[in-house]
């Protein structure tokens, strides 16, 4: 047997162990899927010792997507301002730490973790609202609108750097441009388009990110003053 195939079935895990692992693997240049198996080969262990401290897929996947959010949120601790600027923080660091954990930001489009991280994030996102000067269902439906958009949008930005990472001439740009390519466009049958295709090339996934963002801050500023 080959040192490749050979488990220690004597080696002691435990959830904190393969996170760790978990997270490593995540972070590894273009990898979109995090699998028991690579877990297993990670740890040096049978892959079915990781079912002895999750209860399946979904359960690792929540425990590594709470442990993402923790990171997101650390990198925001020292931040001082007022509540714009710590949702702005928030929604930064979120993308920042899903492009580093693509594999893990996927989740935050079908999984809730119900973990500490999770839970100080939606409080995070509460309190801001509140001193904005929004309450009841104002309140409510700005912290969901600005928590899907973020995760949504944030997993998916992660998601298309996994896919053009590495490729083209060096550009940094190349890897989070709106568009892929040029627009070749008849200018009698697509006029709009023509008319700003050099403006549309232009267009920058993290830029629009950030506009969205500052558009449901807006919102809520509206909200509280109506």
């Amino acid at each position: 047997m080959t040192e490749a195939m050979t488990h220690d079935h004597s080696k002691r895990l435990d959830r904190a162990t393969i996170v760790k692992a978990g997270l490593e693997i995540a972070s590894s240049p273009r990898t979109s899927a995090i699998s028991i198996r690579a877990l297993g080969s990670a740890l040096g262990v049978d892959p079915t010792a990781v079912y002895r401290h999750f209860r399946g897929k979904d359960d690792l996947m929540r425990a590594l997507l709470d442990e993402v959010q923790a990171i997101a949120l650390a990198q925001i601790a020292e931040v001082d301002g007022d509540w714009r600027e710590r949702l702005r923080a928030l929604s930064h660091a979120t993308l920042d730490t899903f492009v580093l954990y693509p594999a893990i930001a996927l989740e935050a489009t079908v999984l809730t973790t119900n973990g500490p991280a999770e839970l100080a994030t939606i409080e995070f996102i509460l309190a801001a609202f509140s001193e904005a000067g929004l309450s009841g269902s104002d309140l409510v439906r700005h912290y969901a609108l600005l928590a899907s958009y973020v995760l949504s949008e944030a997993a998916g930005i992660a998601r298309g750097r996994t896919t053009t990472s590495g490729e083209g001439d060096g550009d940094t740009r190349a890897t989070n441009a709106w568009f892929e390519g040029p627009l070749l466009v008849d200018p009698l049958t697509h006029s709009h388009i023509a008319s700003v295709a050099a403006e549309l090339r232009d267009l920058r996934d993290e830029d629009i990110y950030r506009m969205g963002v500052d558009a449901i801050l807006d919102s809520a500023e509206r909200a509280a003053t109506a």
